[in-house]
């Protein structure tokens, strides 16, 4: 056998311990295609010369663990025996790839796989067989999209008797497609005083503002959220509940007895009537505990499933500048947490808003046939109920500009428009795209979890309740 050269061997372990910088890592779903270029060995049985090798590997990455790839190498050589001429070997064939550490920037894999070898002598036979090869591999991530990247293999064929090939290669490969997982926020380092005579440093990246409240009525991927208005008048500076409204409690109380493993947050509200804002979240708090202890007395729903929440005149839905407007201000609203399947709710309540499981290729709008299923779900439901209307709501993280993120959000609410329409039939009237960006968070963008949460198409569906 050859000996490999020194200067790859170097070649290689240098590029192992090359920098550290993180970027990229294995993408799900994702194409990979690599030129490389090294040498090739052959043991001395052979009686060919060690000569370079150059070739090309086009690949799939099923997971971030497990990828294949297609490859054709071409090594120029020549016979060890005087006189016999020039040699064309060509190897050809596929290799299954074992990713180790598929998130970090330098990831080491293992490979193997089978194909075919040709051994074209001038003058002389030629000779085809099938080879086997195995050996490691590792990856340097540049970028996102590109990786240098170094192989070892060991091929094994026969020609009467075992013969074994040597190939060690760099190279570079270029990775297009799939999954890319949103970058994570930069470290901002700690503060240190520079000299005098130092330019200032660049400001870190400002902090996100603190979360505001996420809204009870809110959907989670696991949770729909059925909201229902109670039309309950109370006397003024009361919170007592009249026995004329026991039939708006029991909207309510009935479901959750219905459902045993629903939840509900009874919210108060109040007009703007009245100078004292303190004075009005009481009485909005006190209003929604009296219809919380009304549900638990009268409907033996456990108070573990109920809580209040009172918000005085802070959310106001009409104009407080007339009896009607106040009068729907002075409102409580029920909302009740339901890991139900849609079908299950008859009738309809007033209002119904669930978040659909769909996820978007990176920059793309397009939704994916796996997530029909999810936004059936609306369809079937309105083609049930044909009062009802909706809103496809569009959210994103902050990752990417602002209109971007806007302009992408709207894409994808109108896109799931579209769908419903299409295979519905559901009239374009009742149902409207809105697409709010990163302006409505549920969760922090500092994390891939929470980026993944902001990341969300919901459903608002409203229905016309006929008396």
């Amino acid at each position: 056998m050859r000996k490999i050269p020194h200067y790859l061997i170097v070649h290689l372990f240098l590029f192992v311990i090359a920098s550290t910088a993180a970027a990229g890592g294995i993408r799900p779903d994702s194409f990979t295609l690599s030129g490389i270029v090294g040498g090739y060995s052959f043991d001395g049985k052979q009686r060919l010369e060690t000569r370079p090798v150059i070739g090309i590997r086009g690949g799939y990455n099923f997971t971030k663990h497990f990828g294949a790839e297609a490859l054709f190498d071409f090594v120029p050589t020549e016979s060890t025996q005087a006189g016999l001429g020039d040699v064309q070997v060509y190897r050809y064939g596929g290799d299954l790839l074992l990713h180790l550490l598929p998130d970090n920037n330098l990831v080491p894999y293992l490979a193997a796989g089978y194909g075919g070898i040709t051994v074209d002598r001038d003058n002389q036979r030629t000779l085809t067989k099938g080879v086997f090869d195995y050996g490691p591999g590792i990856k340097y991530f540049l970028t996102d999209d590109l990786a240098l990247r170094g192989d070892f293999r060991h091929l094994v064929f026969r020609d009467n008797e075992t013969l074994f090939n040597y190939e060690y290669t760099v190279g570079i490969t270029y990775q297009f497609g799939g999954k890319k997982p949103a970058p994570a926020p930069a470290p901002v380092a700690a503060p240190v005083a520079p000299p005098v005579t130092q330019p200032e440093p660049e400001a870190a990246p400002a902090p996100e503002a603190p979360l505001e409240p996420i809204p009870a009525a809110e959907p989670t991927p696991e949770k729909m959220k059925y909201c229902v208005s109670l039309n309950i008048e109370f006397d003024i500076d009361k919170a007592d509940i009249r026995p004329q409204y026991h039939d708006e409690v029991a909207k309510v109380g009935d479901f959750m007895k219905k459902y045993p493993t629903t939840t509900a947050v009874i919210e108060g509200y109040t007009d703007e009537v009245g100078s004292d804002d303190y004075y009005n979240l009481q009485l909005s708090q006190r209003r929604a505990e009296s219809v919380v202890k009304s549900l638990v007395e009268k409907f033996g729903i456990d108070p573990s499933r109920l809580s209040a929440k009172g918000y005085g005149k802070t959310r106001p839905i009409a104009d407080n500048a007339t009896d009607a407007g106040r009068q729907k201000n002075r409102r409580i609203d029920a909302i009740i947490d339901c890991a139900l399947d849609v079908k299950e709710l008859a009738p309809p309540p007033e209002r119904l808003c669930m978040t659909l499981e769909v996820e978007f290729a990176t920059d793309s709008a397009e939704v994916k046939p796996r997530y029909y299923d999810e936004v059936n779900k609306v369809g079937e439901y309105m083609k049930k109920y044909q009062t009802t209307t909706a809103v496809i709501e569009g959210h994103t993280d902050n990752i990417g500009g602002y209109e971007h993120n806007m302009k992408l959000s709207q894409q994808r609410a109108e896109n799931v428009v579209n769908y419903l329409v299409g295979k519905f039939g559901i009239e374009r009237s009742r149902l409207s795209a809105k697409g709010y960006g990163p302006t409505r968070r549920i969760a922090y963008n500092n994390t891939s979890e929470g980026r993944q949460k902001n990341r969300r198409i919901n459903a608002v569906i409203d229905c016309v309740i006929k008396k």
